[in-house]
């Protein structure tokens, strides 16, 4: 999945540049069909353009060339990890999460996932994994951030174009990119979906004020393990109750221990289970315990056949046949995918829980499925509870 410039590239259908059209029209025409199996010739393809900072795991996911990951390391685990050759490229410190990330560099004589395992056996207790990269999932000042009052909405992606039509009046905070804006595709179309609005657009929650951390920055090594958890560390210190990530890619040591820090803090983390077929394995964040795993169906409540199934969908909402905001002309676009699915179900849940509370969280969750409908497929390992806002799908032909 590309997200900003040259990062995991997005879907064919849902990252296609923009296609000529006449003065004033308002969607980009073309029908993004079945994303089956794209992801991983995307990972094959990003790897190829950037092997100099790039590098494939034993599974062949996408990872950042010769860096470990230690969580919260002892002294004595950093102590074995200078034995090996490793040093320490940078700290993290998720201060609200009480945890950090230390960046280990491995020598340049050195294979990244030989030294990652002489060091999880060196130090069996420690937790050490690759720097993993996950994938899709305005020119306007950025707002000050400071604690979400009243409720709010968070945001995990790329950038999002803040003076498009839909979002120029929507209170958006953003962190990422050392204040600057880089305003990409998936970001504004997810987070249009969440909190857009205009004359002919709305999205499932507008007016709500919306936290938007990019992880991506125009940068190859965008989408890390390393800045998914500074984002939910920034958005814990913020106490945004419900936040988004429409993003997906292999299990990690140092994400699953922030994403159950944040569950544990009684955050709602909604996260799209990916496209990669109802038969590949599981993909994260959507996969861990206490993740929100939201599926896509289409017009007619089918699952889409690129969705993946199995015990981490707990919700279905809309993800095809509807279009969302895109930056430049035209300035919607037609959407499709899990991606699109997960902010509908994200915005939904953010009224309930204005701020972290594991047991307002919880019966968000319960009172949310109490509402949720069977639909034509009901197999729990396709729609979980059922599907959910079906009324917020926009309709393309509305923009037309």
């Amino acid at each position: 999945m590309r997200l900003p410039s040259l990062n995991l590239p997005l879907p064919r259908g849902l990252d296609q540049e923009l296609v000529s059209h006449a003065a004033g029209r308002l969607l980009d025409s073309r029908v993004p069909g079945d994303l089956t199996g794209t992801r991983l010739d995307q990972v094959a393809q990003l790897l190829r353009r950037h092997a100099d900072v790039l590098e494939a795991d034993p599974r062949g996911e996408p990872a950042v060339r010769r860096e470990i990951l230690a969580t919260s390391p002892s002294p004595d685990g950093l102590a074995r990890a200078a034995a090996l050759g490793l040093t320490v490229l940078r700290v993290q410190r998720l201060e609200e999460l009480e945890q950090s990330i230390v960046v280990l560099a491995v020598p340049t004589n050195g294979a990244t996932a030989v030294l990652l395992a002489a060091l999880r056996a060196a130090d069996p207790d420690g937790t050490y994994d690759f720097n993993h990269l996950y994938s899709g999932s305005g020119d306007a000042p950025a707002v000050p951030a400071g604690p979400a009052r009243g409720g709010a909405v968070g945001l995990v992606d790329s950038g999002v174009d803040t003076a498009h039509t839909a979002l120029s009046g929507a209170s958006v905070r953003r962190w990422g990119c050392d204040g600057g804006a880089r305003p990409h595709r998936h970001g504004t179309a997810v987070a249009a979906l969440l909190v857009g609005q205009d004359d002919r657009f709305r999205g499932a929650a507008p007016k709500t004020p919306l936290y938007a951390a990019d992880i991506y920055c125009d940068s190859p090594t965008g989408g890390s393990a390393e800045r998914i958890g500074a984002a939910l560390a920034w958005l814990a210190g913020q106490r945004v109750g419900v936040i988004n990530l429409s993003l997906v890619g292999p299990p990690n040591e140092a994400l699953r221990r922030v994403v159950a820090a944040m569950v544990a803090r009684g955050h709602l983390l909604v996260a799209a289970v990916g496209n990669d077929g109802p038969a590949a394995p599981p993909l994260y964040p959507a996969a861990y315990p206490g993740v929100v795993g939201v599926s896509a169906v289409d017009r007619n409540g089918r699952p889409l056949p690129e969705a993946a199934r199995g015990p981490q969908v707990m919700f279905a909402a809309p993800g095809s046949q509807m279009a969302s905001a895109a930056p430049g002309t035209p300035p919607y676009r037609q959407v499709r995918g899990t991606s699109f699915a997960a902010p509908l179900v994200a915005a939904l849940l953010a009224p309930q829980l204005p701020h972290p509370d594991g047991a307002a969280a919880r019966e968000a969750v319960a009172r949310l499925a109490r509402q949720a409908l069977p639909g034509p497929v009901p197999e729990r390992d396709a729609i979980g509870y059922g599907i959910v806002g079906a009324e917020l799908r926009v309709d393309p032909a509305t923009l037309r």
